[in-house]
């Protein structure tokens, strides 16, 4: 089973495995949070969404 993106390209952006379940935590519940409040149904899991933005370089603040 291969996953995408690859944990070596997500640790590119991030410098620790830790770091990295806390930062994609914290979009994720960011992302659920704004679907909801706008009542928006979210086609992927809102950790789907957040895994894709870090492996992109967008990094939450």
């Amino acid at each position: 089973m291969m996953l995408y993106p690859a944990m070596n390209d997500l640790l590119k952006q991030v410098p620790s495995r830790y770091q990295l379940v806390n930062m994609v935590a914290y979009r994720a519940r960011q992302i659920a949070a704004e679907a909801d409040e706008q009542e928006i149904s979210l086609e992927d899991k809102p950790v789907s969404i957040a895994i894709g933005e870090i492996a992109q370089g967008k990094l939450p603040e």
